[in-house]
């Protein structure tokens, strides 16, 4: 012992510190680093769950532009809105929840099929009980759920069963424009109207690459004006009911610039829940459905004889007796039996006349100013829903004859609308078009099909027509203030092979103000009857009071300002157009 404590002495001498004090630094400083590294090991712990805490979070509050691959293996992704000319919504874009299933982690199909029908009772049970049993990881149950749907099926707590988010379209005006817009399928694709168009443009390029997000898409707008098109849908489904009419549509145009203003056609469909949309008796009968247009056709008539020049307003025609060729016997409506200048032959809507003018101009220029017309050539628009025209393979003289008064060739409503804005804007045909467009512009894809003077005798024809015509028709067409001018079309349609006189298509083309049109409306009444208390079912008596009432209810919001100046004036004065 005595010799251990003299070292301990001795190193204290040499080193000033106390073994015993040295141990114990010793310890606390090994103390003092493992504290050191249960530190760093929490700071660590938290920093890297913290971080994947943070991007939980932030990806839970982004938006879901991507879509799921689902079964179909479409990608859902937004579509741009589309807007009138005005930029009021016609359609957009609205959040959805849609129910889908796992499969492999459904313990019981039956019982969560009961549990889904307390709040789906239309579930399709055969085709929801085959999904749940596939095994598979992903199916889908019911697309676009409302949200109390959502919430009762949460509160069910079926195990496997989740929610996604969608995009669905909505469309604010139910059926008001349907026709145009179109609609979308289960997957916001678009599969009609300017909905096709849109994807036909880029949108489902953008889509496939992933591109399709509804904060970076452009909204749509079109040509068309939807106080406009409130009124003449309004028109229409009032007419068909009142004329008791299987259909009934109408159209306005800009003349100067092709812009279709507003397109109806009945029986429509609501675009937000299209179960009839495919049902034939619900096509755009405006553009996709052919008809003979009557004697609307003798506006092209009357102005292919006065193009010519072989013939004036001053020309005469003897129609005194009927036109016999072959087995067929042309006569009049209303025959005056006498010989008709070339005003009486349209306003009294003579076939005798009509005929005579198209003859001298002979088959072959006949044929081949109605395609100058685009009449008889499959229209150029957006709108993917358009028909084509109809006419005889090989032209005959009997063919021409009847041709020159609205049979035996069919067309789309729109092409004649289109054809008629071509006579009153000074003999420019313009393409219609659903998206806004300038004078300039339409005037760069315009093409001169009749001259000056023709358009400005057909502007006088159209309003006299519309003072005098036959029987009072086009006077039925007469708004106070506007300056209404047109031309009435009654076909008979073809039943089991023979034309009807009871069973008719009808149609009236105006134009307003007629001493320099800035509008054509056409309307067209199909299978009309005679209104409860009368006898007639013509166009006069159902597609003239129809363009009436279009115009006396839009012209405001068309731009055009009542002139009451000339109302008593018999005729509309002769003025140059482009004055």
């Amino acid at each position: 012992m005595a010799a251990i404590w003299i070292k301990q002495k001795k190193a204290e001498l040499v080193t000033g510190i106390s073994p015993v004090f040295a141990l114990d630094a010793k310890k606390k400083k090994s103390g003092n680093r493992a504290r050191n590294r249960v530190v760093m090991a929490i700071a660590c712990f938290v920093g890297i769950y913290g971080i994947i805490g943070g991007r939980l979070v932030y990806y839970g509050m982004q938006e879901d532009t991507t879509g799921y691959n689902g079964p179909t293996g479409a990608v859902l992704a937004s579509r741009p809105d589309i807007l009138d000319r005005n930029g009021e919504v016609l359609a957009t874009d609205i959040k959805t929840a849609s129910l889908y299933a796992e499969p492999r982690k459904i313990v019981d199909p039956d019982e969560a099929i009961e549990l889904l029908s307390t709040v789906l009772p239309d579930l399709n049970f055969e085709q929801t009980y085959s999904r749940l049993k596939s095994g598979t990881g992903f199916a889908w149950l019911k697309r676009g759920l409302t949200p109390q749907q959502k919430s009762q099926i949460m509160a069910l707590g079926i195990p496997g069963i989740g929610f996604r988010t969608e995009k669905a379209r909505f469309y604010p005006g139910g059926p008001t424009a349907s026709h145009i817009l179109g609609l979308v399928n289960i997957d916001n694709q678009g599969i009609a109207g300017m909905e096709k168009y849109i994807d036909e443009q880029g949108l489902s390029d953008l889509r496939d690459v992933g591109l399709a997000d509804g904060r970076s898409l452009e909204p749509v707008k079109l040509s068309i004006d939807l106080r406009v098109q409130h009124v003449v849908r309004d028109v229409v489904i009032t007419a068909m009911q009142k004329y008791r009419a299987i259909a009934a549509g109408a159209v306005v145009i800009n003349v100067r610039t092709g812009e279709v203003l507003a397109m109806a056609s009945a029986p429509d469909f609501d675009p937000n829940n299209p179960f009839n949309a495919l049902d034939k008796d619900h096509l755009n009968r405006m553009s996709a459905g052919t008809y003979e247009m009557g004697s609307t056709i003798k506006s092209f008539t009357t102005a292919m004889a006065l193009d010519s020049g072989k013939v004036n307003l001053q020309s005469t025609f003897d129609a005194r007796r009927p036109i016999t060729i072959g087995r067929q016997t042309i006569r009049d409506f209303h025959g005056k039996n006498r010989i008709l200048t070339m005003p009486e032959v349209f306003i009294y809507s003579s076939n005798i006349g009509s005929a005579k003018e198209a003859d001298v101009v002979g088959i072959e220029g006949h044929r081949a100013f109605l395609h100058r017309m685009g009449l008889l050539d499959r229209m150029q628009t957006e709108l993917p829903e358009v028909a084509r025209p109809m006419e005889p393979k090989v032209w005959k003289k009997v063919h021409s004859i009847t041709i020159a008064f609205g049979h035996g060739m069919a067309t789309t409503p729109l092409q004649t609308a289109v054809g008629a804005a071509a006579l009153m804007n000074g003999g420019k045909l313009i393409e219609p078009t659903f998206l806004p467009r300038t004078i300039e512009a339409a005037n760069k894809v315009a093409k001169q099909v009749v001259s000056e003077k023709t358009s400005e005798d057909m502007r006088y024809l159209y309003r006299l027509n519309a003072e005098k015509g036959s029987g009072g028709s086009g006077n039925r067409a007469s708004v106070p203030g506007y300056r209404v001018g047109g031309k009435t079309g009654t076909a008979e349609k073809v039943i089991n092979g023979r034309y009807s006189s009871d069973v008719r298509f009808n149609a009236f083309v105006a134009a307003f103000p007629i001493d320099k049109p800035e509008y054509v409306v056409l309307t067209i009444v199909d299978e009309p009857k005679a209104e409860e208390g009368k006898v007639g079912a013509t166009a006069g008596f159902n597609a003239a009071p129809m363009v009436a009432d279009i115009i006396r209810r839009s012209a405001s919001f068309l731009g055009v300002q009542p002139d009451f100046r000339e109302e008593q004036e018999s005729a509309p004065l002769m003025v140059n157009f482009d004055q």
